[in-house]
């Protein structure tokens, strides 16, 4: 049974995982690998302009095994080497892959999102969360660290105070506190989460996808370069954006009210 759903709507991709009965959780080679596919598929597919990520109800994701942990099987199996291996060779890839998507990414926050379930939303770019969702750093209960990149994620979505709260306590808060530290960008009644994401990714991949893709490359450079880089870059970028055809298009189309068609050229 596959893990994960990979469903493609007009311009749209939608990630579900897919395993209700474990709460979604990310604990085997297979799910990571999965995952990690299911991006690089996206980048793959030039006609993507937005990907929504979410889980199968009950939970966005559980995180990882604890049973494994404790009988040190899985993830947790092995020597410190052999564990280290596991993690850059496994669930470290999906940050990288996620985070390195050129597309604008939207988490539709489903239930719990619970350790790595966190960290995982806080790898897309904009999170809506379900009124049934809840959200916990909550490596430390269990005696260990975000392996899987939540201590680099965390504040840039939250900022360092608030992260260092969340990581050092492991308390779980729910979509209301989620929205109200920037967790999230809304909260919505839990039958409403989908039509919310899909309306917004609508709005998203209606606008030229080129235009899109290097406007989150500037965001993403921004986040840890001088503004002075940040400037040649974008300076860069829009001397090619104002050679586009779906420049063009939408001047036009902003100039005759009517609303534009972009092919991505």
């Amino acid at each position: 049974m596959s893990f994960v759903r990979y469903e493609k709507s007009e311009h749209v991709v939608t990630l579900t995982l897919d395993n209700p009965e474990e709460r979604n959780a990310l604990s085997t080679q297979a799910q990571w690998d999965e995952l990690t596919a299911a991006a690089q598929r996206i980048d793959a597919e030039d006609d993507v302009r937005c990907v929504i990520l979410t889980g199968a109800d009950p939970a966005f994701c559980a995180g990882g095994n604890v049973k494994q942990m404790r009988a040190k099987t899985g993830i947790a199996g092995g020597s410190p080497a052999v564990i280290r291996r596991g993690y850059k060779r496994g669930i470290q890839k999906i940050p990288l892959a996620f985070w390195n998507l050129e597309v604008p990414t939207i988490a539709a926050v489903n239930g719990p999102a619970i350790g790595a379930g966190c960290d995982l939303a806080c790898m897309c770019d904009i999170r809506v969360a379900s009124d049934k969702a809840k959200f916990a750093e909550s490596f430390v209960k269990l005696g260990i660290i975000p392996g899987d990149g939540g201590a680099w994620l965390l504040p840039r979505a939250v900022g360092l105070s608030k992260a260092c709260e969340l990581a050092f306590t492991g308390d779980v808060i729910d979509a209301a506190e989620a929205a109200r530290i920037g967790l999230v960008s809304r909260v919505v009644p839990h039958g409403e989460l989908m039509k919310e994401a899909r309306a917004l990714a609508a709005r998203i991949a209606v606008n030229p996808p080129l235009a899109l893709r290097m406007a989150k490359r500037l965001i993403r450079e921004g986040m840890h370069t001088r503004l002075d880089s940040l400037l040649e870059l974008s300076a860069a970028l829009q001397a090619i954006a104002h050679h586009t055809k779906d420049h063009d298009e939408a001047m036009a189309a902003f100039l005759e009210k009517r609303v534009g068609k972009f092919t991505g050229a």
